[in-house]
């Protein structure tokens, strides 16, 4: 392993995407998969990133996540599907002294983690309102609008993408899902009717009963 000095940021680049990679592979559903995004960031909030294993961490969020979200995970298919993404060529582990040893490691990760967050692993994603504000501002559009522009698509994945970051931990639900909404109509160019004429913007409307930073 390289023993240079580890950033964050870089360690982020790392691991997210594999760890996103994983939880599809394991057939992870949207609100599983956001909730052991929030578990990692918020570990690594309360603790220094070189002081445990990011990459065991995020194994223990996914299997964290899935009993928070009522979608169990085996350890043993959590394990098969990491150890395919460092070793693509690898045939899954035998049952053997190190699966069982890896096993217990996520399960020891698994306590600390609840530790360090004192139990407090449920958290509101944006997912529903995302999914509430796309109905309303596809009913404000005409048909042909809203069909030629992929918005929809655009924002699901913004929102997605927005998980390899701490963004979950630092805004509000709502606040997140109108961002992801407005930069998926403003990419397209795909302008609200009424928009100029109204005394406030679209987006504010959805954020009228709270106050966005």
């Amino acid at each position: 392993m390289n023993s240079s000095p580890r950033s964050p940021q870089l360690e982020e680049a790392h691991v997210q995407p594999r760890r996103t990679q994983r939880s599809v592979k394991l057939g992870m559903r949207s609100i599983p998969i956001a909730t052991a995004c929030a578990i990692y960031h918020k570990f690594f909030c309360e603790i220094d990133l070189d002081a445990y294993d990011p990459y065991l961490v995020a194994m223990s969020s996914l299997y964290l996540a899935g009993k928070v979200e009522e979608q169990r995970l085996r350890t043993r298919d959590i394990i098969n599907v990491s150890n395919r993404y460092f070793h693509p060529d690898s045939e899954p582990l035998e049952l053997d002294s190190r699966f069982w040893e890896l096993r217990d490691s996520i399960v020891q990760c698994e306590l600390l983690v609840l530790r360090v967050l004192r139990f407090q692993v449920s958290f509101q994603h944006p997912h529903k309102y995302l999914l509430h504000y796309l109905l309303s501002v596809k009913n404000w559009l005409n048909r042909y609008s809203w069909q030629r522009s992929p918005v929809s698509i655009t924002a699901w994945a913004l929102l997605r993408d927005s998980y390899h970051g701490g963004l979950c931990l630092r805004f509000q639900a709502q606040h997140i899902a109108v961002a992801v909404l407005h930069l998926a109509l403003q990419a397209y160019g795909v302008e609200v009717p009424a928009e100029a004429e109204a005394e406030k913007p679209w987006w504010q409307i959805y954020t009228m009963d709270t106050e966005i930073p």
